[in-house]
């Protein structure tokens, strides 16, 4: 098996950027240039969403990971045990019991990736590079200051809002790092946000805005595109523009997706946009969707990414590129999923070239998407997306129904000192 993960330099085929000069450049698929959107944008300081002297901080929300073997335990029962994922008859029975279940198993997984998640150690590295780029692109809100707020393990979104009480911030940017919304991923990390909040500052000391969905941001799709595009570029020429690409997210259980929850199409949104710039590019290879990581007694969304890999296999394929692009981090999902499970099926279904695209983590581009996106939100305003108030058509918890109360009230505010 001819599995290749590059550096964070990757290569550049004719046509595409260079370097990451350009990293606070927007590509605009009206002219097919890449314009200065942040340098603009900065001349605009100051005439809308914020005053001098304000203390801007960043909340940059997931669902963590453990650090060491220790905590895969409380990561598991913390996940099983939130109805905003999973919804299970007597949950706090069953719950525990499925992840008592799981525990010996994920431990060997993570043992297999170095013992833990790394993705507090690139989440951090995102954040420094994030804050370096917004102090020079916004000196009105500088410095600006990032907190790292895990749903599941630490450093914990209580652990954050401590801090920056404790800091004295004095408007937050709760930026969620689930790139296309979910109510069982960003949902519930703004439930348990709810909760930490009303606890720990009752005087609303805090101003809060939402960054809750950026899945087809003209930077982060560039930056998904150029992951794809190099690993395509180094198959062999016999199968260099046949192979498919499968663009692999995380599952969600049936009925969140029946509920109207609306990741499903912004998953597809993110896929659109990304084929059209590789495209754009000259890369036509065929591809599709698929979901990984199902767990549990539920039925979850298909089709499952090992099933399309061992049906490419025993269709003849010989090649094959997996790009994740529901994480911008590495974690248990790329490192042992995609990249040593799927590795060794595709390699007993005859797929001798399987190629994973590399996790965004602290490519430069990348990390200029979180600052441009940060950036457009304070200079537009602190603006509140008109998605995240709109309740799914089907039944919702009185939690989620608070939260999305909360959340109004804070845009009404914002909007009265633009």
């Amino acid at each position: 098996m001819n599995r290749i993960l590059l550096s964070a330099g990757g290569i550049r085929s004719a046509g595409t950027r260079t370097g990451w000069q350009g990293n606070m450049r927007r590509w605009s698929n009206n002219t097919g240039r890449w314009s200065n959107s942040m340098d603009q944008q900065s001349n605009n300081m100051g005439q809308r969403g914020y005053s001098t002297g304000q203390k801007v901080g960043v909340l940059m929300m997931n669902m963590g990971g453990p650090r060491t073997q220790d905590d895969v335990g409380p990561f598991l029962r913390g996940i099983f045990a939130d109805r905003d994922i999973l919804k299970l008859p007597l949950q706090d029975i069953l719950g525990k019991f499925i992840a008592w279940r799981r525990v010996d198993q994920i431990k060997q997984q993570y043992a297999q990736i170095g013992g833990g998640s790394p993705i507090e150690r690139w989440t951090r590295a995102q954040g420094d590079g994030m804050v370096k780029l917004l102090d020079r692109a916004s000196p009105a809100t500088a410095p600006h200051r990032y907190y790292v707020g895990f749903r599941y393990t630490e450093p914990s979104i209580r652990q954050a809002v401590e801090n920056m009480l404790n800091d004295g911030i004095d408007h937050v940017i709760a930026f969620t790092q689930y790139q296309q919304y979910s109510g069982s991923t960003t949902g519930s990390n703004l439930n348990e946000l709810w909760r930490v909040q009303h606890q720990l500052d009752p005087d609303a000391r805090l101003r809060w805005s939402f960054i809750d969905r950026w899945g087809t941001h003209p930077e982060l799709i560039g930056a998904f595109a150029d992951r794809a595009e190099a690993q395509v570029r180094l198959l062999p020429d016999h199968v260099r523009h046949t192979a498919p690409i499968l663009f692999s997210a995380h599952s969600l259980p049936l009925n969140v997706v029946d509920r109207g929850d609306p990741y499903v199409a912004e998953v597809g949104g993110t896929v659109a946009y990304v084929v059209n710039e590789l495209r754009r590019r000259g890369v036509t290879n065929p591809y599709r969707l698929t979901w990984q990581s199902a767990v549990g007694p539920q039925r979850w969304l298909g089709p499952q990414t090992e099933a399309a890999i061992k049906s490419y296999g025993t269709r003849g394929f010989t090649a094959l590129v997996a790009v994740p692009i529901a994480f911008t981090s590495d974690h248990i999902e790329t490192l042992y999923e995609l990249d040593i499970e799927y590795g060794e099926v595709a390699a007993e279904a005859g797929i001798t070239h399987y190629m994973r695209a590399e996790a965004l983590n602290d490519y430069p581009p990348f990390i200029a998407a979180l600052a441009s996106i940060v950036h457009e939100h304070i200079t537009n305003g602190f603006p509140a997306s008109t998605q995240l108030l709109l309740p799914d058509p089907g039944p919702e918890s009185p939690q989620t129904a608070l939260t999305r109360q909360w959340i109004a009230a804070q845009a009404a505010l914002n909007k009265s000192s633009a």
